[in-house]
């Protein structure tokens, strides 16, 4: 696939999902474009901006209907779309987007009032992800190459949630998309 082609397959998925909304207030395009913006705006590298404005991406492309979270299922968002950009993308990508739910329950319990911050939605999908971490839960996660990163994500992920914020659009992006690609 070449790197317009999948430009337009990230731009069909948000044309086709990113105006759901999911309990936040904001719609998926709206949080993604945040998302990235926040991380450019506090100087991320290049991939950590991609991974932020992608990492919702497994609620994209599954088939599930938008108020599954509230039927007590957990999409495992994550994991499928982590493997997902793994087709195209290295670990410094993918690896943020596949820790970015694991990086929420370790602040749970590891930066003071971060629970008290979460959304409404974002607890309930804390409890659907298994709840804040345990003490060796806490330890494996910390202990994750890229768990630093994941927490960063996490943090501008908690901050991509605000009505009416300007941010560049998908086009801004795409040079960034391009050259976080994997070779070959």
């Amino acid at each position: 696939m070449t790197a317009d082609e999948l430009l337009l397959e990230i731009k069909s998925a948000f044309e086709r999902r990113g105006g759901e909304t999911y309990g936040e207030g904001v719609n998926q395009t709206d949080h993604a474009l945040q998302a990235g913006w926040l991380a450019e705006q506090a100087g991320a590298p290049r991939a950590l901006i991609v991974a932020s404005l992608l990492h919702d991406i497994g609620h994209l492309i599954h088939e599930l209907p938008q108020d599954i979270a509230e039927q007590g299922i957990d999409t495992e968002h994550e994991s499928l779309g982590s493997a997902w950009l793994s087709r195209h993308f290295g670990p410094d990508v993918t690896e943020p987007v596949r820790l970015h739910v694991e990086a929420k329950r370790y602040l749970c319990v590891a930066e003071p009032g971060y629970f008290d911050r979460l959304s409404e939605a974002s607890v309930l999908s804390l409890r659907l992800q298994g709840g804040p971490h345990k003490p060796e839960e806490a330890a494996a996660f910390a202990a994750e190459p890229y768990a630093e990163q994941a927490v960063k994500l996490r943090h501008w992920d908690e901050e991509a949630k605000v009505l009416g914020m300007k941010t560049p659009d998908f086009a801004h992006f795409a040079p960034l998309i391009r050259a976080s690609l994997r070779a070959g």
